[in-house]
């Protein structure tokens, strides 16, 4: 394949520990996606203009080389918004020159990094794809709403060939709120998927707003969504936006695992000791707590 794109890491970067972060995602659902520990990843999604559909291969020759990105189908207006998004889904948007200089300071930073393949974050496609799983997904198994979302896109979205791998394309804000019922949620559940189309529609979840936005105000902004809670607005900032340096009290394994790792058991339970403890993170404590969770 000819690339359309080529992304230049600014700081170390292997594609293949995003691979194998897909690979044992629930929200993703794809248990082969680090076959062969090549550093390729495959993507599918809806273009967050709203404007189409677009499958794209990612992939790179060896740790820190340039990344490819060839779009394999696309009815997208704009191809390089289409390269944006795939670039955030695994954090290329951001300099992570500065994650290696922490990784210097810190030990335990510094130890998991490269034990890892230097893990950044991978985020949903989207903050409208994002909370249309925390929709899906509350009270029910990972499994089950992989399961839903999958057959919700092949009924009103679109199935994506995406280099021989068939991957589902989410239906588009004004398609979800035509649909009436989804096999397997409940009709409340509809209605709140209807209400995060809408706020879709209004730009209530424009990741370039919310990712401008004071924390506090995006999380307020998000939790005005039908259905959208303080976890799940949290959730949504952190892995969806695509934030460094926001850090939540509420994410007890992320505590726990730095607990055991800087053998720290008070900062499980104690927020002030959480919080000093973080502050050695500055400006990536997002990335800091993703990789603790990853590698505990």
């Amino acid at each position: 394949m000819v690339s359309d794109f080529v992304l230049e890491p600014r700081g170390p970067f292997d594609l293949a520990s995003a691979a194998r972060f897909i690979a044992g995602w629930p929200p993703a659902a794809r248990p082969d996606a680090a076959a062969g520990n090549q550093r390729v990843v495959r993507l599918g999604f809806l273009v967050d203009d709203w404007s189409g559909h677009a499958g794209v291969v990612l992939s790179q020759a060896r740790p820190d080389d340039p990344v490819e990105i060839t779009l394999t189908s696309s009815t997208a207006a704009d191809p390089e918004r289409v390269r944006d998004q795939a670039a955030r889904v695994v954090s290329l948007d951001h300099d992570g020159r500065g994650y290696a200089e922490l990784a210097e300071r810190d030990e335990v930073v510094g130890r998991r990094a490269r034990e890892s393949g230097w893990l950044c974050p991978v985020l949903f496609h989207s903050p409208y794809e994002a909370a249309c799983w925390a929709v899906m997904s509350a009270r029910i198994r990972q499994s089950q709403a992989a399961q839903v979302r999958d057959e919700l896109a092949a009924a009103h979205g679109v199935e994506l060939d995406v280099d021989g791998e068939v991957l589902p394309g989410f239906p588009a804000p004004e398609r979800l709120l035509a649909v009436e019922t989804v096999q397997g949620l409940s009709e409340e559940k509809v209605l709140r998927l209807h209400g995060v189309a809408g706020a879709a529609l209004e730009g209530r979840l424009d990741r370039g707003r919310l990712l401008a936005a004071a924390p506090e105000a995006a999380l307020g902004a998000l939790q005005e969504i039908r259905g959208i809670g303080p976890f799940w607005a949290t959730g949504i900032l952190l892995r969806a936006v695509g934030t460094t340096d926001v850090l939540t009290l509420a994410e007890q394994r992320v505590r726990a695992a730095a607990a055991e790792a800087y053998e720290a058991p008070e900062v499980t339970d104690d927020d002030e000791a959480f919080l000093a403890l973080a502050e050695r993170w500055r400006p990536f404590r997002t990335w800091v707590a993703v990789l603790l969770r990853a590698t505990s």
